[in-house]
């Protein structure tokens, strides 16, 4: 493996998604990644399908899509952690491993002795990071939780959805795992803080990390338009709650985003669309008046939009410099001239299919680039080799 983590290993004892995605972040990074999975069964989301990965008969295979998507470059091992076999055969591979990640629940590792108190005997600058649907410590830790729940408990979904009275309006889900995600990607910077802290000081740490955390972390701006007026946002569809205009709106052959983020692009949108006067319009002059007189704003500009197609608005608005885009399908965003001029799909090697797409990282370091050369495991795929070179066969 090459890349700037070519240096560390990686044992991966987490699965689903949110371990997953910050183990297959490190390995893309370059890390040895060694997945640890059940043997016979193996991680969870193996099985979560349709859809499968197609054989090269056109079967489907065991490989769900959603395992593919979160499991690049990692040697998989098969390991039963419930006997003391599997327990030492873990803290043999510990020793030549800088960091261990789990998702288990909390006190499950410590009862098949590879807590992190029970690995630094072992190991003393292990770095060890642990991520739970609620932390270590409260009144919830021992509760379990999945991506969807958090979303709702960490007030996510009473920011999203349409407004309440409005057609199809109520809460909603974002429509990927992203508590998942950015679980996965918070794991990781303190993975990476934590490894360079160990380079200066020598000492290893333990990292805690919880999803409602994050998730209430990443209300980013909606949480402090509360803490500062003491108000609760509320769902608006749409409409961005602290900048103006930024919606969906109706042409006359589809919809647009339009998604202006200050005055001076504000001008040279109401010139586009030939309403000069709306710019110069106390009402709507500054972006503080403008959310304040909204409903007005967008009446005109609904109106406006409905005069041409979809096409030709995005190639003016792009010509005077306005942010906005098409709402794409997903197929719609492959075909993206600029998502393929930036490679972001690739087709790895598979023992199954022949190849498998890959969607890759977007990180481009130009002095130590990322290589993608390791399809997702199969099931126990690397066990006999990391064995051998871990001199534990």
């Amino acid at each position: 493996m090459n890349g700037p983590l070519s240096h560390i290993r990686i044992l991966d004892l987490s699965r689903i998604m949110a371990g997953p995605w910050s183990s297959q972040i490190l390995a893309d990074l370059g890390a040895d990644v060694i997945k640890i999975e059940r043997p016979d069964v193996g991680d969870d989301t193996r099985s979560w399908g349709p859809p499968f990965l197609k054989d090269r008969n056109g079967s489907e295979s065991k490989e769900s899509a959603y395992f593919l998507s979160v499991n690049r470059g990692k040697r998989s091992v098969a390991v039963d952690l419930s006997t003391s076999e599997g327990q030492e055969t873990i803290l043999a591979l510990v020793l030549q491993c800088d960091v261990v990640l789990e998702n288990f629940k909390v006190g499950t590792l410590a009862r098949y002795g590879l807590s992190y108190e029970d690995m630094k005997v072992v190991k003393p600058d292990l770095v060890y990071c642990s991520i739970t649907g609620f932390g270590q410590d409260g009144p919830k830790a021992d509760n379990s939780a999945y991506d969807f729940m958090i979303q709702a408990m960490g007030g996510l979904m009473s920011v999203t959805g349409e407004c309440d009275g409005e057609p199809g309006g109520g809460p909603q889900k974002v429509g990927v795992p992203i508590v998942d995600i950015m679980t996965g990607m918070y794991a990781t910077v303190a993975i990476l803080a934590a490894l360079a802290h160990r380079k200066e000081t020598g000492k290893g740490e333990y990292i805690d990390i919880a999803m409602l955390d994050v998730q209430v972390a990443f209300l980013a701006n909606q949480a402090m338009n509360c803490l500062i007026s003491g108000n609760a946002p509320v769902r608006g569809g749409n409409k961005h709650p602290n900048i103006q205009p930024q919606d969906v709106f109706k042409c006359r052959d589809g919809y647009i985003v339009l998604a202006v983020g200050n005055d001076g692009q504000f001008r040279k949108f109401c010139d586009v669309i030939d309403r000069p006067y709306l710019a110069t319009d106390e009402r709507f002059s500054t972006n503080a008046q403008r959310v304040h007189n909204l409903a007005v704003l967008n009446e005109v500009i609904h109106e406006a939009l409905l005069d041409d197609d979809m096409a030709n608005w995005l190639a003016l608005l792009a010509a005077a410099g306005v942010p906005s885009g098409p709402i794409n399908t997903i197929p719609m965003v492959f075909e993206d001239p600029q998502v393929q001029h930036r490679q972001l799909v690739r087709r790895l090697a598979h023992p199954v299919s022949g190849t498998v797409p890959q969607v890759v990282s977007p990180i481009r370091l130009r002095n130590a680039p990322l290589n993608f050369d390791r399809p997702p495991p199969m099931l126990g795929q690397h066990t006999e080799e990391v064995l051998r070179e871990f001199d534990l066969e």
